[in-house]
C-alpha cells in the first residue's frame, strides 16, 4: 500500500530582513569573485562527487532565462554550477545568510535573497529585474529539500516570475544530491554518483484564465517538466 501520509507543511522563514534582499549588481569584483567561486566550486565538486551530465546543448548562450530544479540535497548547488559554463544567479533561503563564512561567500557571490513561505516581494521584484537583464535565474520551485526524495509540490513563484518577464523556462534536473548517499560515500572516501540532465527550453503561453489559476496550470507544467527528466522513483505525484 502507498503512503498517504500528508507531507509536512513547507518551511515559513522565522526571520526577516526585507534589506538583504536586492539584486546583486555586477561589479568588477563581483564579477572576479564569481570567476574565482566557479573554479573553487569545480575542484570541490570533482574531489566529492562523480558528476555525469547530458542535454548540454539544450544549455543557453545567454540570458535571460530561468532554470528551475529539482532540490534533493546539499550537493544540488555544487553540482549544478560545477557543470555550467556560466555562473548563473539564484534564489536562495535568507536563513543561509547567518551561516559563519559560507553565508558571507553566498553574498559576494550575490545571491537574491528570499524569504520562504512569505510574500517577499523584493526578491520576486529582483528577479524579474535580473530577467529584465538578460540574466540566467535558477529557483528551485518546491522551496525546500524534498523530505521523500522525490518531487514535491511546487510553489508558484517560478511560474509568477516566468509569466511576469516572459522569460523561457529550462528545466534540469538531479539525481543522486540526496545527503545520505553524498556524505555516505564521503565517509567511505568515494566520490558520489550524481547525474544531471538539461531538458529543453519551454515558455508558459499567457492564459485567459483568474490569475490564481494560470499560476497553478503554470506551476504544474514546470514540475512535469521536471518529472518527465527524473527516473520514475524521483517524480513524486
Amino acid at each position: 500500500m502507498p503512503d498517504k501520509t500528508p507531507p509536512l507543511p513547507k518551511p515559513v522563514t522565522e526571520v526577516w530582513k526585507p534589506e538583504l534582499v536586492r539584486l546583486p549588481q555586477l561589479t568588477f569584483a563581483r564579477l572576479a569573485f564569481r570567476k574565482f567561486a566557479h573554479g573553487l566550486v569545480k575542484f570541490i565538486s570533482w574531489l566529492f562527487l562523480r558528476v555525469t551530465i547530458e542535454g548540454l546543448e539544450n544549455l543557453p548562450q545567454r540570458g535571460p532565462c530561468l532554470i528551475v530544479i529539482n532540490h534533493l540535497g546539499d550537493a544540488d548547488v555544487p553540482a549544478l554550477i560545477s557543470s555550467l559554463p556560466f555562473t548563473p544567479d539564484a534564489l536562495g533561503k535568507i536563513e543561509l545568510y547567518d551561516l559563519p563564512i559560507l553565508g558571507r561567500l553566498m553574498d559576494w557571490y550575490g545571491i537574491i535573497w528570499l524569504h520562504r513561505g512569505r510574500p517577499d516581494k523584493r526578491a520576486l521584484r529582483a528577479a524579474l529585474d535580473g530577467l529584465a537583464e538578460g540574466r540566467i535565474i535558477v529557483i528551485a520551485p518546491e522551496g525546500r529539500y524534498s523530505l521523500s526524495g522525490a518531487l514535491e509540490e511546487g510553489a508558484n513563484g517560478a511560474a509568477f516570475i516566468a509569466y511576469k518577464s516572459s522569460a523561457p523556462i529550462l528545466p534540469i534536473t538531479l539525481t543522486g544530491t540526496e545527503n545520505e548517499n553524498v556524505y555516505g560515500h564521503m565517509k567511505k572516501f568515494r566520490r558520489a554518483p550524481v547525474h544531471i540532465r538539461v531538458g529543453k527550453m519551454f515558455r508558459l503561453a499567457e492564459q485567459a484564465s483568474a490569475r490564481r489559476e494560470a499560476m497553478n496550470e503554470g506551476t504544474s507544467r514546470i514540475m512535469a517538466a521536471l518529472a518527465d527528466l527524473l527516473p520514475e522513483k524521483y517524480r513524486g505525484e
